[in-house]
């Protein structure tokens, strides 16, 4: 089974919706944007060179429709489209496992259901497409009534990826642990970390800027180290003074009620009870986020970020 001679649906056209849709376009492949008709998204759409349908003309047509709306906004769409629309044995599929894992949509038996998770933003990977590099994908099937479903999926992981390295998971487990990677370490822990140190070099009396640069303006170069040669690596990379540092120091921040408190948060991901929470709040009008939103951007750290930023990439 391969996507050629498919009509390919990609439902949203945000960060990961132009990417798929673009890198799809690229390697050929017959692909239209499903979008709503007052969409801000509808012009740019068609400016890069897709068909643009309304939602119910996206889900009519499509043989394979890919969902990239926000999550929040994946049950409605299927609800009023796609449940209806979609043609019997077409292809639907996701990038992020929440609103199946979680039972918000549950796919009429006769679709094939698939998802193919980029591991980037989206505009990374476009980027690394158009530098011939990709990135790495998990890929998983729900429902497979076709027996053609994981070829389908592998086709798109290599359209829009490149087939830079594929693993082959479940619903379940993508959504897990990529929830608890955002919440405990790469979004929710990684920023109290760093901000927990400028604060902390602030109370002591040091220059907010000189504490931001060794707080939050290195981390990046660290973790570009990591990122590219591993641990070890990073660790020939520093000084002897910044290793030896490392090594005594680390688990004096990460302890072991920081370890046992991950555990909690995990545990409120397999439960179900940090997905109830999100949902409730998106069907009250995202009343915390937003408040917390715009708490953040006034911080006193945004304000040293911004002036630091403009002091290095002047033009």
């Amino acid at each position: 089974m391969s996507l050629s001679g498919k009509k390919v649906v990609v439902f949203g056209y945000g960060s990961q919706g132009h990417a798929h849709a673009l890198n799809l376009k690229d390697c050929g492949y017959n692909v239209s944007v499903a979008l709503r008709e007052d969409s801000q998204s509808w012009d740019r759409a068609k400016e890069d060179g897709f068909e643009v349908l309304n939602l119910k003309d996206g889900a009519r047509v499509a043989d394979v429709a890919m969902l990239l709306v926000p999550d929040e906004n994946q049950p409605e769409l299927y609800k009023n489209y796609l449940k209806s629309e979609l043609k019997n044995g077409a292809f639907l599929g996701f990038a992020h496992g929440f609103n199946i894992h979680y039972s918000q949509i549950t796919p009429r038996e006769d679709l094939n259901v698939f998802m193919v998770a980029p591991k980037s933003p989206g505009h990374k990977v476009r980027e690394k497409f158009l530098e011939k590099e990709g990135v790495p994908a998990l890929i998983s099937v729900y429902q497979d009534p076709s027996k053609e479903t994981l070829q389908l999926a592998k086709d798109w992981a290599k359209g829009v990826c490149l087939n830079l390295g594929v693993l082959e998971t479940t619903f379940k487990d993508e959504t897990e642990t990529d929830l608890f990677g955002e919440q405990a370490v790469l979004c929710g822990g990684l920023v109290e970390l760093m901000k927990a140190g400028y604060e902390t070099l602030l109370d002591a009396g040091y220059d907010e800027k000189l504490a931001y640069f060794e707080c939050v303006h290195e981390m990046k170069l660290i973790v570009d180290l990591i990122y590219s040669k591993g641990f070890a690596a990073m660790r020939e990379s520093i000084s002897n003074t910044a290793e030896y540092g490392d090594y005594t120091t680390g688990k004096k921040i990460v302890t072991k009620e920081s370890r046992e408190n991950m555990k909690e948060v995990l545990e409120d991901i397999r439960n179900g009870r940090f997905a109830k929470d999100f949902i409730l709040e998106g069907q009250a009008g995202y009343p915390i986020l937003k408040t917390m939103r715009n708490r953040c951007k006034d911080e006193k750290i945004e304000v040293v970020g911004n002036e630091l930023r403009e002091m290095m990439f002047k033009k």
